[in-house]
Order: structure tokens, then C-alpha cells, then sequence
């Protein structure tokens, strides 16, 4: 996985992104009623073993329109200091659902215990609805993880 996003724009990278339960920030404002608009995904990951940010982890974002479709790429990010990913693209219009890949390998062997990743890499699918923001952070720890839709 490529840790450069080629071809994303600079209005994509500046997308604000909020912690969970934070009150500063916003989220990019929600246009249910525009069924013709693109949606938005951001994520960021949190390390639950140290309790902090987890910066360096490569992500990928693909997409698919239809429960059958093939998974098409549509770009890279990587977590910075605050462990969130600002270089994801907005999926493709027709999109019906997002795939976010971890590549977490690499940040599990530079940890304290500095070995092996369990998970080397953690995949997470979800539905995609036109014209909505989709948060899908992160939780890390070296046996385990959780995901979940964020705000």
C-alpha cells in the first residue's frame, strides 16, 4: 500500500474531522435530501493499549455500487500525529459501499513490545448513503480491535 495519495485534492485533505463525544470541529454538513450528492468517509485510529493517537498507519479506501460489485481503489492516506487519515478522497457518486484497509503491521512491530502484529491488517466494509459523512474510526489493541460509525 502506497503511503502517498496521488491525484487527491488539497479541498479533500483540510475535511475537518471530530474526536468521538468532542464538541470542536464539525463534520462536513449532511445532505440526506440530495440523493445526487457524493458521500464522505474519514477515519482515524486510536491505540488503546498506550492510550494514544496511532500515527503511521497506512490506510486505503476502496468503494463498490451494488452488494456484487468489484472493489475498486480510490486512494491512500496515512495517520498523522492525532492518528486521523486527512488525505481520503470522497467515494465515487453510485457508490453503495466503502471498504477502509489498516495496514497495521507495520505499526505493530514499531510498539513497545515490537513484534509481530496479530492483525496485520484489519479490512472494514460498511454501506455508503449519498450525501452523508461516514466516520469509521479505529480502536487498536495488540489481540483485538473495535470499529464503529462516529459522528
Amino acid at each position: 500500500m502506497s503511503a502517498a495519495a496521488p491525484g487527491v485534492s488539497d479541498a479533500s485533505k483540510s475535511a475537518p474531522e471530530s474526536a468521538p463525544g468532542s464538541a470542536s470541529g464539525s463534520e462536513p454538513a449532511s445532505s440526506s435530501s440530495s440523493a445526487s450528492s457524493s458521500a464522505s468517509v474519514s477515519t482515524h485510529v486510536l491505540d488503546t493499549a498506550t492510550g494514544r493517537p496511532a500515527e503511521g498507519v497506512a490506510v486505503e479506501l476502496s468503494a463498490r455500487s451494488g452488494a456484487d460489485g468489484p472493489w475498486t481503489a480510490c486512494g491512500t492516506s496515512v495517520t498523522d500525529a492525532d492518528g486521523r487519515c486527512r488525505g481520503l478522497p470522497a467515494p465515487p457518486r453510485g457508490t453503495t459501499h466503502a471498504r477502509l484497509r489498516f495496514d497495521v503491521g507495520p505499526y505493530a512491530a514499531r510498539g513497545t513490545a515490537g513484534r509481530e502484529a496479530f492483525f496485520p491488517e484489519v479490512s472494514v466494509a460498511f454501506a455508503v448513503a449519498p450525501g452523508e459523512h461516514h466516520h469509521v474510526p479505529l480502536l487498536l489493541s495488540p489481540f483485538g480491535y473495535s470499529v464503529y460509525r462516529g459522528s
